[in-house]
């Protein structure tokens, strides 16, 4: 599940760790991917076969500070949150990023204004 993902993230970043490793699951990696591509990580690689595969993700430090401040669930399994393209606002007045769940894939809020879809929002990143 995306969310234990994103915890432990979270949780490395504030114990300063370089690198993280989670259970693989091919939403985390599309995910995953996402974050690497937006810069607020430097790499993510699939390692292991079959029962133990892994994500091994690098975190991304400008010097000592985090590129990742802080993040924020949003959709929840127990209440989703689905947003139109209309209906996007900018995460911290730009300063962060929202990620939704389109059917083009996982994508932040800028580029599903770009390409006029919406879906489920899963988390703010700044």
């Amino acid at each position: 599940m995306y969310i234990n993902m994103l915890t432990r993230i979270k949780n490395a970043i504030l114990a300063g760790k370089k690198r993280v490793k989670v259970p693989y699951a091919q939403f985390d990696m599309e995910i995953v991917d996402a974050l690497v591509k937006s810069g607020y990580i430097a790499s993510a690689e699939k390692k292991g076969r079959s029962i133990k595969k892994i994500i091994d993700i690098e975190l991304k430090y400008e010097g000592e500070v985090p590129a990742i401040s802080d993040l924020r669930i949003v959709s929840k399994p127990s209440q989703r949150i689905y947003k139109g393209y209309r209906d996007i606002r900018l995460s911290k007045q730009g300063y962060g990023n929202y990620f939704l769940t389109t059917p083009k894939g996982v994508m932040t809020e800028r580029e599903a204004k770009k390409q006029k879809v919406g879906g489920e929002l899963l988390f703010e990143i700044w």
